[in-house]
């Protein structure tokens, strides 16, 4: 094998794995949180009710980050793109479809993949000083180095776990490519 291959090789690799961190959270939803956080929070200073509406936006974009593990898309044969939710028999297409969807089951993966973007997703999330700030204020003066060490080391694992099982699904707010036809092969 030449060194230019073997270079190629390491760069596509190097480039999958980080599509694949890209995937590990949806940009919606942190873009969401980062958007509604400050709002909800009245910067740091809650009261009740804003305790009551953060928790609510945190379940919500933790579930959104789930659930997005679990969605996939196929091109049909007219090239039209569906959408669908995977389930234990197979794609359950929002659309009506004749093709096979039994190839895209529900796999040990989409679980591993779903826990570990809802990790990822909470460690941003409640680290945010704006929560931080809202629900545990002294946390953030006896904990710093705590705060500046857990995502980083969160980060890295999930990194490690989504570069060695890539996600080869392709979801909701992730286009299939044409190459997309064969059912994905998740781990």
């Amino acid at each position: 094998m030449s060194s230019k291959t073997s270079t190629q090789t390491i760069t596509q690799a190097t480039l999958t794995g980080v599509g694949n961190l890209i995937k590990l959270l949806p940009t919606g939803t942190v873009f969401m949180f980062q958007f509604l956080t400050p709002l909800l929070t009245n910067n740091g200073h809650c009261h009740t009710i804003n305790k009551y509406l953060s928790t609510i936006l945190i379940v919500i974009c933790s579930f959104s980050c789930c659930f997005a593990s679990f969605t996939d898309s196929y091109i049909d044969s007219q090239g039209m793109i569906h959408y669908g939710i995977a389930t234990a028999k197979g794609l359950w297409p929002c659309s009506s479809s004749t093709h096979d969807m039994s190839s895209y089951k529900l796999r040990i993966g989409d679980f591993v993949h779903a826990f570990f973007s809802l990790i990822v997703f909470l460690v941003v999330a409640l680290l945010d000083p704006n929560l931080v700030q809202c629900f545990y204020p002294s946390f953030e003066s006896t904990q710093r180095v705590l705060m500046m060490s857990l995502p980083p080391v969160i980060g890295a694992i999930s990194g490690v776990v989504f570069v060695l099982f890539p996600n080869n699904r392709h979801g909701i707010g992730y286009p299939s490519s044409k190459s997309s036809t064969s059912p994905s092969t998740s781990a």
